[in-house]
């Protein structure tokens, strides 16, 4: 999905949108095969909500090193503080038993 969604910020910014999209949608199609899949399994042992944080927290560590490495965005400390916010909310979501249903 990173790919998809910044990857043409990159290599694709002098293409017309329309194609952007289309080429976006087939790279994104692979992950979304490998997600739905995942969650299924995932459910059960995780709530939604659990699952739902696990993502962001993999989606920031891999868009990270996509900025950093491929973007050649440099990580700034304010960057830094923000992930580490929201890196609290695996405390939250995983550090306290759930109300029972």
């Amino acid at each position: 999905m990173i790919y998809a969604w910044y990857g043409h910020l990159k290599y694709l910014h002098d293409k017309p949108v329309w194609l952007v999209i289309l080429v976006s949608w087939g790279i994104a199609f692979f992950e979304y095969c490998l997600m739905v899949p995942a969650n299924r399994l995932g459910y059960g042992t995780y709530t939604g909500f659990q699952l739902k944080v696990i993502q962001e927290i993999i989606t920031l560590v891999v868009f990270s090193v996509f900025a950093i490495l491929v973007l050649k965005e440099k990580l700034a400390w304010n960057y830094v503080a923000s992930f580490a916010f929201i890196m609290l909310a695996v405390v939250f979501a995983f550090g306290f038993k759930p109300t029972p249903q």
